[in-house]
């Protein structure tokens, strides 16, 4: 995996960078790569790290994604339901806007702010 290969080889797994995306945890869990996601949380990536200009952080962005398994597991793994930031404010909002109405519910479940 290229992303174990980088990480091998000294990429900083919470670096901050661009303009859509502030981080790789951002992308994998946008882009719906769930072993990568995975791979960059044993690795050390900051969860809650905000960056980018587009999404808050990469519940959001799995949110926006319909990536309902990473929604899951960013939340077993600490993930702050409510954290604002980013072009859709908080992870609930970017479901609804995405349509995703498991993820919606599944972040209602856990405690996201109806009106945050």
């Amino acid at each position: 995996m290229i992303v174990q290969l980088l990480l091998d080889r000294g990429a900083e797994v919470n670096a901050q960078g661009g303009s859509f995306y502030g981080n790789a945890l951002q992308a994998a869990s946008e882009g719906g790569h769930e072993m990568i996601v995975q791979l960059l949380l044993n690795k050390g990536a900051e969860i809650n790290a905000q960056g980018g200009s587009f999404y808050g952080n990469a519940l959001q962005a799995a949110s926006l994604g319909g990536h309902k398994k990473i929604v899951q597991l960013l939340l077993d793994k600490g993930a702050e339901i409510n954290a604002q930031g980013g072009e859709y404010s908080n992870a609930l909002q970017a479901a609804l806007e995405g349509g995703y109405k498991k993820i919606v519910q599944l972040l209602l479940d856990k405690g996201a702010e109806i009106n945050a």
